[in-house]
Order: C-alpha cells, then structure tokens, then sequence
C-alpha cells in the first residue's frame, strides 16, 4: 500500500516562471495535485508540460514562483524531494547490455533497497516481464523496455511519481501495456503526475486533466467538466425520408441537415422525451446516434500552436 501524506497537496506550484534565452515557457504556472490522484498535464509540443516536470524534479530551478512536493520545497530541499519521487522521463533509461533482472538489482542496490531480490522479482511479475527477466534489455520491444523503466522508477516506492509522456512512440498494444501498468498503480494509491500529448491517455487515467498553453493552466478539471466547457451532448435521428425530416423537426426544437435533425440532449431522460414526443405525433426515427464532446474538441477550443520548447 502506498504511503499518503497528511496535507492539503502533495504537489503543489505557484506562479512558476522560466525562460530560455528570449523565449518564455512558463509564464505564472499555479498547480496543485491531492494524495493519491492521477493528474495529467495536456498540452501540445512547447506548452510547457516537460519544463514543469523537471522543476517539480528537481532537475531545473525555477526563475520565479514556488513549487513543493511531498511537503518539500523543490529548490531549497531538493534532496528531500529526490526520495520521494521517481521520474520516468521521455526516453527509457535502461541499460541495454544488462538483463532486465540485472537492471532492477543495480536500481535496488543504488536506492539501498534492504530487500532488492525479492523487490525485483515482485517489479518483474507485476510488469510482465518475469520470462523475459534473463534476456538481455537490447532485445526487448519498445513496449518493454517502457515497462522496465517504469518498473525501475518503482523499486524504492516513491510517494510521488512523475511520467514525462511515458507511451510515446509505442504501437497501440504497447500503449496499452504501459496505459495497464499506469493504472495499476493508481489502482494503489500512487500519487501520478503524467504528461501527454494523447487525449485518449489523459481521458483514460487522470483523475483530473491541466490543459496546458503557453506555460499557462488554461483549463482544470475532468474529462467530463472539461467536455462540458466546449459543447453539450447532442441527438441526432435520422429518418426515412425529407418529409418525415420536415415533420419531425416541426416537433423538435434543433438543427435539421439534408441527412437528420439534431437536437441538445444531456442524458438519458432528454432522449427519452424527445421520441416520446415524436411517437405523439406519430413520427419515428429510423437510426440514432448520441454525440458527446471529446476532449479534441476542448485541446483544439483551449490551445493555440506553440514554440519549440517543451
């Protein structure tokens, strides 16, 4: 079980700014993450997703504001942050020379791990990777030298743990493994701070999602708060013929194409009441779909195209 801290926030920032030459990443940055939440940064390449990470690792200081993970300040108690964290960066660090059995033992031994052989074994099974733990890491997949590396940020048990877009550049099935093996560790109370370019990761894990634009938040909340900011659910029926068409949109208040009538429906009930008025005027849809905001459409309404820095 992880080990959940008493506090209001285990990460927290607040106007954080940072700046490379003339070009401004983060401009005012404020963030806050609870015990145990998943939370994702989503953003598109020079948003300022990668700069906040490696300020919150302690890896880059801040030119202004103030950040603190697990109760710690990120500049001026930078080891202390160090303990609790692991970071699992864009490009797996695993020695591909090693086994991946040989990998987790020199992280243990190099973490002090007082149990190192029975923490690998328990990394290797819960990643997948038991019969392939004597294989040399340079003949793994993509997928699987992801999975170690996540493994590896794992064997000291951090409190907090950071994964910088951790499924980039994987095929789909890898994806997915890593997408697993993400929530298995929500799944025990590990405090997740993930980046991503992916709406469909962000959708399937965070708690909470930051749209990030400009070394800004520009949007917080969840997938379904998020959706709701830039459109609601619609109906669209379809029916046999124009006229039906016709007729129906006469009894319903929405937007009629060549094809279907649309109309705003935000749950069940509206459905519901919509066809039941529809069979009082003897009118029947041939076909339905509902269509809900995906967070496509929030990343595209939210964000604009950004520089080169990440």
């Amino acid at each position: 079980m992880w080990y959940t801290l008493c506090m209001p926030y285990t990460i927290e920032a607040q106007g954080l700014t940072k700046a490379f030459g003339s070009t401004k990443v983060l401009e005012g940055l404020d963030l806050q993450v609870e015990a145990g939440e998943v939370f994702a940064l989503l953003g598109s390449n020079g948003a300022g997703k990668t700069t906040t990470v490696r300020i919150l690792a302690t890896l880059l200081d801040p030119d202004g504001g103030t950040a603190h993970v697990a109760g710690h300040d990120v500049v001026t108690d930078r080891n202390a942050v160090r303990r609790a964290i692991s970071l699992t960066a864009q490009e797996a660090a695993v020695d591909g020379v090693l086994t991946g059995n040989e990998n987790l033992r020199m992280m243990a031994r190099l973490r002090r791990v007082a149990d190192g052989r029975q923490r690998t074994r328990e990394l290797l099974e819960r990643f997948d990777l038991t019969e392939a733990a004597n294989r040399r890491v340079a003949t793994y997949s993509g997928g699987m030298r992801r999975r170690l590396d996540l493994a590896m940020s794992l064997v000291s048990r951090p409190e907090v743990i950071f994964l910088d877009e951790p499924s980039t550049g994987l095929d789909p099935r890898s994806r997915l493994a890593v997408w697993e093996a993400v929530q298995a560790l929500a799944d025990e109370g590990a405090t997740i701070l993930l980046t991503t370019q992916y709406l469909e990761e962000a959708d399937r894990l965070a708690d909470r999602i930051a749209v990030v634009d400009h070394g800004r938040i520009a949007a917080l909340g969840t997938a379904q708060e998020l959706k709701a900011r830039v459109g609601e659910e619609t109906l669209e029926l379809f029916f046999a013929d124009a006229q039906t068409l016709a007729a129906a949109h006469r009894v319903l208040d929405g937007h009629a194409t060549e094809a279907s009538l649309r109309i705003p429906a935000a749950g069940a009930e509206d459905v519901r009441r919509a066809l039941d008025a529809l069979a009082a005027n003897g009118l029947y849809a041939e076909r339905l779909e509902v269509h809900r905001p995906t967070l496509d459409e929030v990343f595209l309404a939210l964000t604009e195209p950004t520089g080169a820095h990440a």
